[in-house]
């Protein structure tokens, strides 16, 4: 379903995880994405800490169950001077042996990179991600 093969999170849910429907709360991935992303932007740029200021449209396309396992795909979109905008993917594999991968959802999600006054702070681009652009430059070329 993606070309991504590390997840930033990957966590199997369980039945305190569930609505009076019998899937799992939208809060709970919502709290999930939020974590990704915030995984994603640390490896990506250097900063005291990130706050998240907004979760661009999520739209839930299917839902998940008690059992799926449920990995959660984080890739920077942008960087700014002070913030950073990572995509999360949402994708389920279903329980119980059916061998099928569902997109859940997907989301754009804003951190503001602060300091440890928790005012805003500029970002500093990781060693690893200057890496990963020039690798991603070449390739382009």
């Amino acid at each position: 379903m993606n070309s991504y093969t590390d997840p930033a999170i990957r966590i199997t849910l369980l039945p305190r995880d569930t609505n009076s429907q019998g899937t799992i709360f939208g809060g709970i991935i919502l709290s999930y994405i939020d974590m990704a992303g915030a995984i994603e932007a640390h490896r990506r740029a250097r900063a005291e800490g990130f706050v998240t200021v907004a979760m661009r449209e999520v739209v839930f396309h299917q839902p998940v169950f008690v059992g799926d396992l449920v990995s959660f795909y984080a890739e920077t979109v942008r960087t700014g001077t002070t913030s950073i905008t990572v995509r999360v993917i949402v994708e389920a594999e279903r329980h119980g042996g059916a061998d099928e991968r569902v997109l859940v959802t997907d989301a754009e999600v804003v951190y503001v990179a602060v300091d440890k006054n928790r005012k805003k702070t500029k970002i500093v681009q990781s060693p690893r991600s200057k890496v990963q652009s020039q690798e991603e430059n070449s390739s382009a070329s």
